[in-house]
């Protein structure tokens, strides 16, 4: 087994195929197999780089054969194949895990239920405007592998969810951010929080002293967490309730942020990006940025103007004076209680999709004081429904998008919002988040 080159990779989107350039690059002998179709371009690219491809099936033959399978991120660990692979003592790890050995950068590693891509995209963006040689991966862009096999980064801000943390053994963030903890994806987890409380305490593991962890004071599971794993690495918290001595707070209409005698404050009303949950973004982005020793002027220009992110509360368009909302990255009940924390109009709700065990009750005091009506989008919208009757007059289901848009368009009255802020994950009706997103949008615009 000591002189086994063989590397089979399980699923060939843009993880599955980075993690195949970065291995062929480094000598191993790979075999990249998918169970569903493979898109052309990754097939092409494959083909280009002479890596064996399979779709449509799983060949054990082939795949029992590793010295170590890669996973993407999406294929759970009752997959039938996985399975058989750990009865065979294969060791299955991520793509994130299989590149961080083939780099040397200092990483900046986010996760959280809710709030990481924008704030991974902000910490990214100061970073880059302050002229560090930066990239961008994880959950987001183009896959780590792939650049650690093409590019020479110094830096990079990855988005990790709890799924490429199932995935991490040996990998060590320099600076680690746990934006919150809330239930999600427990279908994955045994159906136990505390399971998914585990997986994303992960992103601690092999830290050391003079590593940081900057994680929200606010959170009850997370501090509850680091209080009985005392974990032996600095904490740099931020809150949005509490002063505090080290990390970022708010006091007043002001954000400061205080790292090694340092202090950079900012008013709230200059924030690019606003509501509670961006505010929670922008101090994460910002005490990185002050770790790293970035100018505070450097710091400043970018949360004024960052653009945000798409699917996260984008503003599409008004049509007859009546605001367009595109939440569609919303794929849990948190995420959306957000979501309508910042609606500060008359709101038409539209919500639904795959339902993850959602407990809906935790949205009805938002609901009761924001929401107008609601669009219930989805195969099986019963719980919707059940959580809502009797607080909400207006309750309606639709099967597709633009079904959706239009009730919610008739449900609306000029100066009214629609919100399309699911809570849900998007796979009865759409691919993925992004594809339900682009249909709102093209949908309100047929309007």
């Amino acid at each position: 087994m000591t002189d086994n080159k063989n590397i089979a990779i399980l699923g060939a989107g843009e993880s599955g195929v980075g993690a195949a350039l970065l291995a062929k690059e480094k000598g191993f002998t790979v075999f990249v197999s998918d169970f569903g179709e493979i898109a052309d371009k990754y097939k092409q690219e494959l083909d280009n780089n002479e890596i064996a491809w399979e779709e449509g099936k799983h060949s054990e033959s082939k795949i029992l054969t590793a010295k170590e399978l890669i996973k993407s991120p999406g294929i759970p660990d009752t997959s039938p194949i996985v399975v058989k692979v750990k009865e065979q003592a294969i060791p299955v790890i991520s793509e994130i895990e299989f590149a961080c050995r083939y780099t040397q950068a200092f990483m900046i590693a986010i996760t959280g239920s809710n709030g990481k891509t924008t704030t991974t995209l902000l910490t990214y963006e100061i970073l880059q405007r302050a002229g560090l040689n930066v990239g961008i991966a994880g959950n987001v862009g183009i896959s780590f592998a792939r650049q650690v096999a093409t590019e020479n980064f110094d830096y990079y801000v990855l988005e990790l969810s709890s799924f490429q943390l199932d995935g991490l053994f040996d990998f060590r963030a320099d600076i680690a951010v746990l934006m919150n903890i809330t239930p999600d994806h427990l279908d994955r987890y045994e159906n136990k929080f505390e399971n998914y409380i585990a997986s994303k305490f992960r992103i601690l593991q092999n830290m050391t002293p003079n590593q940081k962890l900057v994680f929200c004071h606010d959170d009850e599971v997370i501090v509850k967490k680091l209080q009985a794993s005392n974990p032996e690495i600095e904490l740099l918290p931020f809150s949005l309730n509490e002063k505090l001595l080290q990390g970022a707070y708010v006091e007043g209409n002001s954000m400061i942020v205080k790292y090694n005698n340092c202090e950079f404050t900012m008013d709230l009303k200059e924030l690019a990006l606003k509501g509670k949950h961006n505010t929670y973004n922008s101090m994460v982005a910002a005490v990185a940025a002050n770790v790293l020793k970035i100018r505070k002027e450097t710091i400043r220009d970018c949360l004024t103007d960052f653009k945000g992110v798409e699917h996260r509360l984008e503003p599409v368009i008004q049509v007859h004076k009546i605001e367009f909302i595109n939440d569609s990255k919303a794929t849990n009940v948190n995420s959306s209680w957000y979501a309508l924390e910042s609606m500060n109009k008359p709101t038409v709700w539209i919500v639904g999709g795959v339902d993850k065990g959602n407990d809906y009750t935790k949205l009805l005091p938002m609901v009761t004081e924001k929401v107008k009506a609601i669009v219930c989008l989805g195969v099986d919208n019963e719980n919707i429904h059940k959580a809502f009757k009797g607080h909400v007059k207006d309750i309606v289901d639709a099967k597709s998008m633009e079904e959706a848009v239009r009730a919610s368009y008739y449900l609306a009255e000029n100066g009214d919002a629609v919100l399309l802020s699911p809570a849900c994950a998007s796979f009865d009706l759409f691919q993925n988040y992004e594809d339900r997103g682009r249909k709102f949008k093209q949908a309100v615009r047929n309007l």
